[in-house]
């Protein structure tokens, strides 16, 4: 299920800049324990990149494991490209008779349980990516 972030942190440096601040955040939750995080976050000349953490809570004790992976502007489009050409690899060349579509939680009530009366039709959509293709093009 994925979350817009309202409550973004305001990690302010020494000198006042906001380069640690989020300025945009989506939050996905995957099972019980793991949940995901994709930032827009901007740099002190005001450029942009993206930030995804992988957000995993420990058996032991109460904290998490927390790991981050930086994308930058320049690679938004070879990103995407490699991970949709993964994605659909998996779901076509692999397990093409899985039902990807059944782990779709979007509708889920805030307890976690499931709601049916809210249980959106079943959709599949493939994204196709070509050479030289520009990510604003693309519609899924």
């Amino acid at each position: 299920m994925a979350y817009d972030n309202k409550n973004f942190n305001d990690n302010r440096g020494e000198r006042g800049d906001n380069r640690n601040e989020s300025l945009y955040s989506k939050r996905i939750k995957a099972g019980k324990r793991r949940t995901y995080f994709f930032d827009v976050r901007s740099t002190r000349g005001n450029d942009y990149f993206i930030t995804i953490t992988e957000s995993k809570k420990r058996f032991d004790d109460n904290g998490y494991d927390r790991h981050k992976m930086f994308v930058y502007k320049e690679d938004f489009n070879k990103f995407l490209a490699a991970l949709t050409d993964t994605i659909n690899y998996v779901k076509t060349d692999l397990m093409p008779d899985f039902d990807f579509d059944a782990f779709n939680h979007d509708h889920e009530n805030e307890e976690g349980g499931e709601n049916p009366s809210a249980a959106p039709e079943a959709t599949t959509s493939t994204l196709e990516v070509g050479e030289g293709s520009n990510v604003d093009d693309w519609k899924i």
